[in-house]
């Protein structure tokens, strides 16, 4: 195949704005699947995402497409996740491509996710198509759509394409544009192979499947690779395209993006973004890769029963192979035992990991509350950062605590403007600007990272009745007025349950800890204080009363003296069994409060 008649592009979209529905009806009209075989969603593999309806993991397909001037094409197309916890997703898969579809709702419009995916592929210098989906329904307005993507955008949207992925309607002009309009791959010149590692899963039979991208040389069966990050060596066992079935080929050509397996046993050895060359004549410079992602939300994942620590860390390995922007690393926790502190790109990509672990691996776990990255700096002027509340030093040794903030981007009807500014400022943040997109308002804030990765989302989309989208990236870190606020049941601290937030909040978050503590903790034979307090000040307090043992029940006479003398001994047995009893916190009741306390 002729390099000029490959094409290799992503569809980029808002959430539910019909890219993976437009993949399908790409794939049944280049015939990648037969007819009784297509079904919708074909890309979303995954249960969880048909589910949900959303797409998570970004899937490439390879088809053959016979244009209008007789020439055979070949097209790589990428459909990419819509939500913002997926944007690394996003961003890899635009590094490996050339062009971009944009799908714009042309009843909805311009979205705060369509905005940051459009300025992802402007940044990896792409052609981009601008498509309007959903011409079909009676509220599509494609004139005004095309006029608001010139003006918030700056795209030329005169020669959009109109299509509807639901009925198939204007496919056949897309699939032209995708001919005349996108560039063929960017090849390097160099005469030994040199190929990107895109992504890469583990399969049950095959082992670990590495998605790759060729931009120089041959990727052929029985060949020695090498990857350049980690020094790695193997044989490639097989190597193929997803049609999206599996379909093996002998070689992978310069342009080309595929898969091969090679009988990899560290999954460690697997970097995305990683360069591989051949062994024998290996290239001197590695590509650029990708710039890796940050997470931002950290909470520990530690397994119910003890016995499952082993298989959750080598679950945790496959997922890592799998979702380069999770991280984890081992921790160990006095209530908890041994788990695991772990990274995410946001709460639903937290979500989503929890669930796959427990649906693909059959894991039961506690999740601690989610917290951000602070930046700690000390009197003697030294810096670290913290992932996990337990780990912040003594308040006199602190000089001061920053904390993430992030630039929001909110679009929603005006008629919500005023309960959204409402919201943003509860969340203690800051108005940058407002202005209007047509009927719609526009605005951005500056917030805290911990007053958003909680619940502020669904808050959002309850005020707003779903119309409003949001996006947001890093700004910076600022100085904050910050504690750390710790349960004590019984006069001893719970670590798992210890949190970080603003001094503003810590009396109402941890009233709600102890009140929720004090329905799920059972009653002990003595009274059990629940405490929260910010250093030696309590700020929160609860109690369990005791069982009531009626021990005068066995008097049958007497005077009030052999009454009292009864009650006294028991006040001293009680006393005595607060200051040595030990008050065993059920699973049941760490599960309960950290789900139900993330707000």
């Amino acid at each position: 195949m002729l390099i000029e008649r490959i094409r290799n592009f992503s569809i980029i979209a808002h959430i539910d704005h019909g890219k993976s529905t437009l993949a399908d009806r790409i794939i049944q009209r280049c015939g990648g699947l037969p007819e009784r075989e297509m079904k919708e969603q074909v890309l979303d593999s995954m249960e969880i995402e048909r589910e949900r309806g959303i797409t998570i993991k970004a899937q490439t397909v390879y088809l053959k497409y016979k244009a209008k001037n007789k020439e055979i094409y070949n097209f790589n197309l990428m459909d990419t996740p819509g939500h913002v916890d997926f944007s690394y997703e996003v961003s890899r898969s635009l590094a490996s491509c050339e062009g971009s579809l944009l799908v714009v709702d042309s009843s909805q419009g311009v979205e705060a996710q369509t905005l940051a995916n459009v300025y992802q592929a402007i940044e990896n210098n792409h052609e981009i198509i601008p498509v309007l989906n959903k011409i079909d329904l009676p509220s599509s307005e494609p004139e005004r759509i095309k006029k608001q993507i010139e003006d918030v955008i700056g795209l030329d949207a005169s020669n959009a394409i109109l299509v509807s992925a639901k009925t198939g309607n204007g496919i056949d002009e897309l699939l032209e544009a995708i001919v005349e309009r996108l560039p063929c791959p960017k090849t390097v010149e160099d005469t030994s192979l040199l190929a990107m590692l895109i992504d890469s899963w583990y399969d049950p039979y095959l082992g670990v499947i590495i998605l790759v991208r060729v931009h120089a040389g041959q990727l052929k069966k029985g060949m020695k690779l090498k990857m350049m990050g980690t020094e790695a060596s193997y044989i490639v066992e097989r190597c193929g395209f997803f049609t999206p079935k599996i379909k093996y080929s002998e070689v992978l050509e310069k342009g080309e993006i595929g898969f091969i397996t090679a009988g990899i046993k560290h999954v460690s050895d697997c970097k995305v973004g990683d360069t591989i060359t051949d062994s024998l004549k290996p290239t001197n410079q590695p590509l650029s890769g990708f710039k890796p992602s940050r997470p931002v939300v950290f909470c520990g994942l530690y397994p119910i029963d003890a016995d499952d620590y082993d298989l959750l860390r080598d679950s945790l390995l496959k997922l890592g192979l799998n979702d380069a922007s999770f991280s984890f690393e081992p921790e160990t926790s006095a209530a908890l035992g041994l788990g695991f502190r772990c990274g995410f790109l946001g709460l639903l990509h937290l979500e989503i990991i929890q669930e796959r672990l427990s649906r693909e691996f059959d894991l039961n776990l506690i999740t601690t509350s989610p917290s951000v990255v602070y930046k700690i700096e000390l009197t003697d002027g030294k810096t670290f950062d913290i992932h996990n509340p337990s780990e912040l030093p003594d308040i006199m040794k602190i000089k001061k605590i920053s904390e993430p903030i992030i630039k929001a981007t909110i679009l929603l009807p005006d008629e919500y403007l005023g309960s959204v500014i409402q919201l943003c400022t509860e969340r203690r943040g800051i108005q940058k600007n407002l202005s209007y997109v047509g009927k719609r308002a526009l605005i951005e804030y500056l917030l805290p990272l911990s007053e958003v990765v909680f619940d502020f989302y669904d808050r959002l989309k309850s005020i707003t009745s779903g119309y409003a989208s949001f996006d947001y990236e890093f700004k910076e870190y600022v100085e904050s007025d910050l504690v750390r606020v710790q349960i004590l049941v019984n006069s001893e601290s719970v670590d798992a349950l210890s949190f970080i937030c603003h001094r503003s909040k810590s009396v109402s978050r941890g009233k709600v800890y102890c009140e929720k503590l004090c329905k799920l903790i059972p009653k002990q034979q003595f009274k059990i204080p629940l405490q929260a307090a910010i250093g030696g000040k309590i700020i929160a307090r609860e109690t369990i009363n005791s069982y009531r043992k009626d021990v005068t029940a066995k008097l049958y006479g007497g005077d009030v003296t052999r009454k009292n003398k009864l009650l006294d001994k028991q006040k001293k047995g009680k006393k005595r069994m607060r200051q040595f009893g030990k008050v065993e916190i059920p699973q049941s009741a760490f599960i309960n409060v950290l789900k139900t306390s993330n707000n």
